[in-house]
């Protein structure tokens, strides 16, 4: 089984390229051209100009595993067993190529097929609203309706973790596949379930539907070209496939933390309590 963090990186990458994927180098973690960020926080960022039209990409179809930094993150990190302020993003892209049908197949053919994931332990989520993504989790990959979570928009915010947009210009629904870790790793509350804060059930990845352009006011037309943007966080996956407690025990983060355990003479989490 595939399970150490460079194996996984490799995997994924491979996997894409089969599909007809150019897999491209990490970029700079300083933006290029691009004043709106100061540091890269996302896969889909460094490839801004492809999906706006500013600029004619490689090709249609493209993987990446993108060097990260994300500080608004900082105060989960230590807290929770997944989250990170330095991370690599795995990501496939399609710039008016394909579309929710092929990028939901290949999520499930990826985690099922290639890295060997239970099914029963997989769990998918839509935006409520989208029954297009739901038909294909329920009527094609053969998931049971109470299986698939719908996420809506909080009715005062209007805000909602399944619709990606960042004020006016392309925006759309996504949908993101979760791994129940098991009862150990949840919070005890009757109402734990897929969504939940605790580290039951896992984020692993995030399919974002490029499929509309908003004003920024809540009205949305359908975008000519539409385009997927997913992602996926190399250490989250790895601590799935490992099995182990956070991202701090993966295979790479550990062989730092033993280094430092040793240059220091301490051992990890000894005296802890």
């Amino acid at each position: 089984m595939i399970q150490k963090v460079n194996d996984l990186r490799r995997s994924f990458l491979e996997f894409f390229e089969s599909k007809g994927h150019l897999a491209l180098p990490s970029f700079p973690l300083v933006p290029q051209n691009d004043n709106s960020l100061l540091l890269i926080n996302a896969g889909m960022a460094p490839l801004k100009p492809y999906f706006t039209g500013q600029e004619i990409p490689p090709r249609r179809r493209v993987c990446t595993c993108q060097k990260c930094i994300r500080t608004g993150d900082i105060d989960n990190v230590g807290k929770t067993a997944r989250h990170l302020t330095f991370f690599e993003m795995l990501g496939n892209f399609s710039f008016g190529d394909y579309f929710k049908k092929e990028a939901i197949h290949w999520t499930w053919e990826y985690l099922t097929e290639t890295l060997g994931l239970s099914p029963d332990r997989l769990y998918p989520s839509i935006y409520g609203e989208d029954e297009e993504a739901f038909a294909i989790w329920h009527d094609e990959i053969g998931i049971d309706a109470d299986r698939i979570t719908r996420f809506y928009r909080d009715p005062e915010t209007g805000e909602c973790d399944n619709f990606w947009e960042h004020g006016a210009g392309p925006c759309g629904p996504c949908s993101e596949v979760y791994y129940d870790r098991g009862e150990k790793y949840g919070c005890g509350k009757p109402t734990c379930g897929v969504g939940c804060d605790c580290d039951r059930y896992m984020e692993v990845w995030n399919d974002v539907f490029t499929q509309f352009d908003g004003d920024g006011k809540g009205n949305y037309t359908e975008l000519e070209q539409k385009n997927i943007d997913t992602g996926m966080g190399l250490e989250r996956l790895a601590v799935v496939m490992q099995e182990v407690d956070s991202v701090f025990d993966i295979d790479t983060m550990k062989a730092i933390r033993d280094a430092i355990c040793r240059m220091a003479n301490k051992t990890y989490e000894a005296g802890q309590n």
